[in-house]
């Protein structure tokens, strides 16, 4: 049973700036909502019960937002006080909070309703097959950003990116992750990249292609577009 997540929210979010030199990127709004508490309601839609959320960045702020919203969903924040963990050393530093397999989401992308078929077949297939990291990922052709890279290959649900294929698809910022493969790292800071590729060279890093229009919040010019949308 997957009911825990974590929340990525220690990024300096420069590709913002001037907004986010005294505004965390995660609480930023689009439309009504930040972008923190439309990724939380999203995880609260799918039966998330508990989650954490790392902070670096103007830490204090996304602290005291949270305390403010008081959310359904139990919350711990953890602060990456000395300096920032990067994406695999941020989850690295919480894993002692996962016994088992959990959510790790980014809120730069806009979450929606939309998304819960996926996720559902994602933690069925997760729990049925055993597997290690399951990612949610998006054809090139669905995302608002048209200049966004895209980064893997999927092909009979197996991601890749070596050897020169043919890359058309985008994370979305959604995986499925067993907190064991950390377990035998020994650096504090790294990239979450340092856990794909190992398992990609072992032939075990599975996709799901996500159907949904995907809505990132990549820099100011994406923001403000996705504000008038």
């Amino acid at each position: 049973m997957i009911n825990k997540a974590m929340i990525l929210a220690a990024g300096f979010g420069k590709r913002l700036n001037p907004l986010t030199l005294d505004c965390p990127k995660p609480l930023l709004k689009i439309g009504k909502e930040t972008l923190l508490s439309n990724t939380i309601n999203f995880l609260e839609s799918c039966q998330i019960k508990e989650i954490v959320i790392n902070v670096h960045y103007l830490g204090h702020k996304i602290v005291e937002y949270v305390k403010k919203r008081k959310f359904n969903l139990k919350i711990t924040i953890i602060e990456e006080k000395e300096k920032i963990l990067d994406t695999g050393g941020g989850i690295l530093n919480a894993i002692n909070h996962f016994n088992e397999g959990f959510l790790c989401i980014n809120p730069d992308t806009i979450w929606n309703s939309k998304y819960i078929r996926k996720l559902n077949k994602m933690k069925s297939d997760f729990n049925l097959n055993k597997k290690k990291c399951v990612m949610l990922v998006v054809n090139k052709s669905k995302s608002f950003d048209k200049s966004l890279k895209s980064d893997f290959a999927l092909k009979d649900d197996l991601i890749d990116r070596k050897n020169n294929v043919d890359l058309k698809y985008i994370y979305t910022g959604l995986q499925i992750i067993k907190p064991e493969l950390f377990f035998d790292i020994s650096e504090k800071v790294f990239s979450i990249n340092k856990i794909w590729d190992r398992l990609i060279s072992q032939n075990e890093l599975y996709g799901i292609e996500s159907d949904a229009d995907f809505l990132h919040v990549t820099n100011l010019n994406v923001y403000k577009s996705l504000n008038i949308k």
